[in-house]
């Protein structure tokens, strides 16, 4: 026998480049090098992304190894080539269709991980000598994972050593949002001297800048930029509140709400916050829809004087003055002003005039032209990637401009 192993595929495929180059590698390769196939595999998903491999054709992969007895897989052993049909491979792949199954064995073989060894009429079996041992094989060629072990394993040592290192720094910003929020919270409730409005306007423009899919070589300014920006806001406190004489916890913090007065998460303004009961929004709709402004409710947003106290904190950070405010809470009441101003601090610097797009807002409301529900359903249907196309169009009527 001459012992041919075809490296051209079968039908009108041609032959790549890359895939003479995987042929030679392997064959420079030690006989008798061994990998353990489930670690290899392993080694694989850890890096599946720098492979450019998707979940399922990690599950075809799966499946083509079952197909293997040994556990251990040698290099110049007569059976590292497996021939399983395409119905069993299949059924092993957890009843992926064929024309699937036939687009991931294409991205197994083009990342250089599997071969092709195709029969002279491209089925696969395997030729047995009278002995019944396996003289030749047709199908996929499991050589490269062998020949590649080493090189994975390293490639798998940096991927979760990148991922580690992703992980920290998403735990920074979080940490560092956290912190930023809540002294910002605390400085306008004790009433220290600072420029708040332009602290809050720095720390909403860096949070505009994160990507949209986080990596490291755009988290780890951000990170930074948080980091000194919380350092910065922690001086000016502690700058202006003495430790040796701190005020009392009664004295910032708010009223706790009647029992008569309370409401649900789920239930609407009371008429004596509301003013208009038309409008009235569930509180557990605005703190879904207006995550940045639960960020400033000193006890969470469970009832509507929550979000009335959470307003009394975003106003002087949003730089909206207090004739602005007042105008606001006369036009529309205190809880839909207040529920306004949370969509407008979740807009961001989306909106450039916090101050003067209340005051526009409040001047509609005051002539009937005005009402919170389409303000609140666009800015919610936007944040449904899926929903985008369909919400742009009601995105402009719904936020009216805010160039005043």
């Amino acid at each position: 026998m001459l012992g041919l192993n075809p490296i051209a595929p079968f039908g009108p495929r041609a032959l790549s480049a890359a895939a003479l180059r995987i042929q030679r590698d392997v064959r420079q390769c030690p006989q008798g090098q061994a990998a353990h196939k489930w670690k290899t595999f392993r080694h694989i998903c850890e890096a599946k992304d720098a492979l450019g491999l998707s979940d399922r054709a990690l599950t075809v992969l799966n499946a083509l190894l079952s197909f293997h007895p040994d556990t251990v897989l040698t290099l110049g052993s007569t059976d590292l080539v497996v021939f399983p049909s395409n119905r069993e491979l299949s059924l092993r792949a957890h009843g992926i269709p064929a024309s699937t199954l036939r687009r991931h064995i294409a991205a197994l073989v083009n990342s250089g991980l599997v071969q092709r060894r195709d029969s002279p009429n491209g089925k696969r079996y395997a030729r047995r000598a009278p002995g019944g041992d396996i003289e030749q094989a047709f199908g996929f060629d499991l050589s490269p994972l062998v020949a590649f072990a080493v090189e994975l394993a390293e490639l798998a040592a940096r991927a979760v050593e990148e991922q580690h290192v992703l992980d920290a720094l998403r735990e920074q910003v979080t940490l560092a949002r956290r912190d930023i929020v809540k002294m910002l919270a605390l400085g306008v409730e004790r009433g220290v001297h600072a420029d708040w409005a332009a602290l809050h306007h720095e720390f909403l423009r860096l949070l505009d800048g994160r990507p949209r899919t986080p990596c490291r070589a755009a988290l780890e300014p951000l990170a930074a930029a948080l980091v000194e920006l919380s350092r910065r806001i922690l001086d000016i406190l502690e700058n202006h509140i003495a430790p040796t004489t701190p005020r009392s916890e009664s004295s910032t913090s708010t009223k706790p709400t009647a029992p008569a007065e309370a409401a649900s998460a789920g239930d609407a303004f009371p008429p004596d916050i509301e003013g208009d009961v038309a409008s009235a929004v569930p509180v557990r709709l605005v703190a879904e829809t207006c995550p940045d402004f639960v960020d400033y409710a000193r006890h969470g947003l469970r009832t509507i004087r929550d979000v009335v106290d959470a307003a009394v904190v975003v106003r002087p950070l949003l730089g909206v003055s207090p004739s602005a405010w007042d105008e606001a809470c006369s036009a529309m009441g205190q809880g839909p002003a207040s529920v306004t101003l949370a969509l407008i601090l979740q807009r961001g610097n989306g909106i450039k005039n916090p101050g003067g797009y209340l005051r526009t807002l409040a001047r509609r409301a005051a002539a009937g032209q005005f009402s919170i529900w389409p303000m609140l359903m666009a800015l919610r249907a936007s944040q449904r990637p899926k929903e985008s196309s369909r919400t742009q169009s009601s995105a402009g009527p719904s936020f009216p401009d805010d160039s005043a």
